[in-house]
């Protein structure tokens, strides 16, 4: 799972896998929480790109990972996220705690 992190400067983009199910949820978070820790991480930026389903364990991830980061005066943002996610980011009330963004960080530093 650490091929889905990348860190540049203090950002941790993850590219979420195709499907955000508990498996991969529970992997991204002990990988994020693993990486805040012993980084200087300030934003973490999920990158949809690949992501065509999330359940709600994948829910609960983002939002565990938005508070743990507004706690550390950091952020959390989402970027290309596809109808199917935006919806399910909607209907959970996600979206009105996290940003989401059209654009893509660059940035290649791989872990």
């Amino acid at each position: 799972m650490d091929n889905y992190f990348k860190i540049e400067g203090t950002d941790l983009r993850i590219c979420v896998p195709a499907e955000l199910d508990h498996h991969h949820a529970e992997q991204i978070r002990r990988g994020t929480d693993r990486l805040i820790r012993s980084r200087n991480i300030r934003r973490i930026i999920f990158d949809f790109q690949k992501t065509g389903f999330m359940d709600s364990s994948g829910i609960g991830m983002l939002m565990g990972r938005y508070k743990d980061m507004y706690f550390m005066g950091g952020s959390v943002k989402a970027v290309h996220v596809n109808d199917r996610v935006r919806k399910i980011l909607r209907l959970s009330g996600v979206s009105k705690i996290l940003k989401i963004d059209e654009g893509s960080p660059t940035g290649s530093g791989d872990i």
